[in-house]
């Protein structure tokens, strides 16, 4: 198959035989630029800071950067702000639009800005990455490593060597080479600072040398490093979230089959996960994923996959992609059936907005698509959430908000619980029931004990659960 990517990796195999001179030639500390500060560029930024090197963070958001100069990550991730007021005081970090300055004033260049979905297709969209790369390039002052961190299709590394080649001012050399992110959100510092692994892609000796003194504190403690080719590295978190995505999908379908034959689903995850080549993890039935990156990172690995001629895998994350949306649905129709079969008019409670609890992105959230498609029947939806209620408000600013579990749940005809935050899992199901026009509650996360919710006076229904009590 004749493909531009592929043939640029033929193309710039030469290139990995020279080896990068040092950044810091002259012993002096390694100076770190982060282009970037949305999600992974703040959070990574921080996190070099804390493992004690001068950082400058790039963006060409004048607000994003306005705001982590002045101490306030815009965004929820637990543990971030505290270490960023620590790093600003000491003076080890700071914030710039200047994005040739960046480049000029650093040694080793973090490429960590956006991957989105392309509007009119399922690839990824490039030019975050491509602007970056180049920027940095054409701004270099010295011989430099650019470490690219973003989410992006294999092939893609091959193809940036090429522009940052031909950008990269006369008799200075620059090595890319890929170092991929694995952040959870909601545990991003933890991820960062101890990661469960390491992968330097594409990289000579002395660049991984470099990298190994970058993250020499994780190293330290054990974190095994995965040396590897470019293609290996970019594909590394595409599969892994992919694999994620298919083990969550796979219970949701089984959930399905549990419904019909009266079986919980929950249990049987249990049961299935002390079997140690499954595990318990990503076994939850329910809503199904979101957020900014397993959806739009499937996607695009199955645009990707098409493009190589790989076509079952990507008839395989069709299915766990069309599986996952079905989830929606389906709890759609429980809100329906809870409400007699329409929702107009009916008052309707949702607790959680945020794709995952710990977290404000509301991206692609389920628990947010649900409500408004339940806004758009006619329903009257209140919903709380308690990080993400003003993201939420931003995207969809026709649905109502609470304040509380309580003001949410009040006169609700049913309340759906979308997000497994521990206030909405530990909620007292006694004190809410008085509250409500019809105790009834849809538990679309699988975390809410069946027969607690039932003898406090409430109808239970749940994905994957028998809808009625246990005979």
């Amino acid at each position: 198959m004749n493909d531009p990517f592929l043939n640029a990796a033929e193309l710039s195999a030469a290139d990995l035989s020279e080896a990068v001179p040092a950044p810091a030639p002259d012993g002096s500390p390694i100076r770190i630029a982060v282009f970037g500060t949305g999600y992974l560029g703040a959070t990574h930024a921080v996190a070099m800071a804390e493992l004690g090197f001068e950082v400058w963070g790039a963006d060409t958001d004048q607000s994003k950067v306005d705001a982590l100069a002045a101490g306030k990550v815009p965004f929820y991730e637990p543990g971030l702000d505290p270490l960023l007021a620590q790093h600003l005081d000491a003076g080890r970090i700071r914030f710039t639009t200047d994005l040739a300055a960046a480049a000029a004033w650093g040694d080793v260049h973090f490429i960590c800005v956006g991957t989105p979905q392309q509007k009119t297709s399922h690839a990824a969209n490039l030019s975050y990455v491509e602007s970056a790369a180049t920027t940095i390039a054409r701004n270099l002052t010295k011989d430099a490593l650019i470490v690219g961190k973003s989410t992006v299709p294999v092939g893609t590394a091959a193809r940036l060597r090429e522009l940052i080649a031909a950008e990269v001012p006369a008799g200075l050399r620059a090595e890319l080479v890929w170092n991929p992110e694995f952040l959870r959100e909601g545990k991003a510092v933890q991820d960062t600072l101890h990661p469960d692994r390491i992968v330097l892609g594409g990289t000579s000796a002395q660049a991984e040398a470099t990298l190994r003194e970058v993250y020499a504190g994780p190293i330290a403690e054990g974190t095994p490093v995965v040396v590897t080719d470019l293609p290996t590295a970019e594909l590394v978190k595409v599969s892994a979230n992919a694999f994620l995505a298919t083990k969550i999908s796979f219970i949701n379908a089984i959930s399905g089959v549990c419904e019909a034959a009266g079986a919980d689903v929950t249990v049987l995850a249990d049961a299935l996960g002390h079997d140690t080549r499954i595990g318990r993890q990503f076994l939850d039935a329910g809503l199904g994923f979101g957020g900014g990156c397993l959806p739009k990172d499937i996607r695009a690995l199955m645009h990707r996959a098409n493009e190589l001629g790989a076509y079952r895998a990507s008839a395989l994350l069709q299915q766990v992609d069309e599986i996952n949306m079905g989830q929606r649905e389906r709890v759609l129709d429980l809100a329906v059936q809870a409400c007699g079969g329409s929702v107009l008019n009916h008052r309707i409670g949702v607790l959680g907005a945020a794709f995952k609890p710990h977290t404000d992105d509301v991206r692609d959230s389920p628990a947010l698509n649900v409500a408004a498609a339940l806004h758009l029947r006619g329903a009257q939806v209140t919903v709380f959430d308690p990080e993400a209620g003003d993201t939420a408000r931003r995207s969809f600013p026709t649905l109502s908000y609470a304040t509380s579990v309580e003001e949410a749940v009040e006169g609700t005809d049913v309340v759906l619980v979308l997000t497994e935050w521990d206030q909405f899992t530990t909620a007292d199901p006694t004190a809410l029931a008085p509250l409500t026009h019809a105790p009834r509650v849809i538990d679309a996360r699988g975390k809410l004990d069946p027969q607690t919710w039932r003898g406090a006076g409430w109808e239970f229904a749940g994905l994957g659960r028998s809808v009625a009590p246990a005979a």
